[in-house]
């Protein structure tokens, strides 16, 4: 698929709020997210203008005929991120001492346009942010029951460590890291 990727870091990512906000927008506009009021739009921008101040903020665009239609956020990952520490000894000895030393890329959001989703967009998109990154693993949340994104990571490599709840109000995800080199 063709497509334009670009690299935004947090300061510059703000001027693109409207639209990465209107392309989730899109995305989450479907059962089961439209009538949950975790996946609503006003909630999620504040969670991505939150994102834009965490260390290592990074997403990377992709533009057809110069519109966003899909992207990737995320950040250095906290080693004391709560739905990172609530996983206790799931998560491998290796991997918690990884994030100590700021090690972990955590992939927050991964989305594309609902009528270009399954052309392998989301894959490339998802490829060229890792490989720009400096740290040497990825981890990610999952919803259990969002079958095609779940089945997605798991072919693309990823391992799950154990199930979190990132909020009360959130629904459950299986926490995944992939070794990115």
């Amino acid at each position: 698929m063709d497509a334009e990727y670009q690299r935004y870091d947090g300061r510059s990512a703000k001027g693109i709020a409207d639209e990465l906000v209107d392309v989730y927008a899109r995305v989450y506009d479907v059962p089961p997210y439209v009538a949950d009021p975790f996946f609503s739009v006003d909630p999620f921008r504040a969670r991505l203008e939150a994102a834009f101040d965490t260390e290592g903020f990074e997403t990377v665009t992709a533009r057809q005929d110069g519109r966003i239609v899909g992207y990737v956020h995320g950040a250095t990952l906290p080693a004391d991120k709560p739905w990172w520490t609530s996983l206790g000894d799931r998560r491998p000895a290796w991997l918690r001492d990884l994030a100590e030393a700021r090690g972990v890329f955590w992939l927050r959001e991964l989305m594309v346009l609902p009528e270009l989703q399954n052309r392998g967009l989301g894959r490339q998109i998802h490829d060229t942010v890792i490989a720009g990154r400096a740290e040497s693993v990825t981890t990610l949340t999952c919803i259990v029951d969002n079958q095609p994104a779940h089945d997605a990571y798991l072919r693309w490599g990823y391992t799950i460590m154990g199930r979190i709840k990132h909020a009360p109000e959130s629904p459950v995800y299986d926490a995944m890291y992939l070794p990115s080199r």
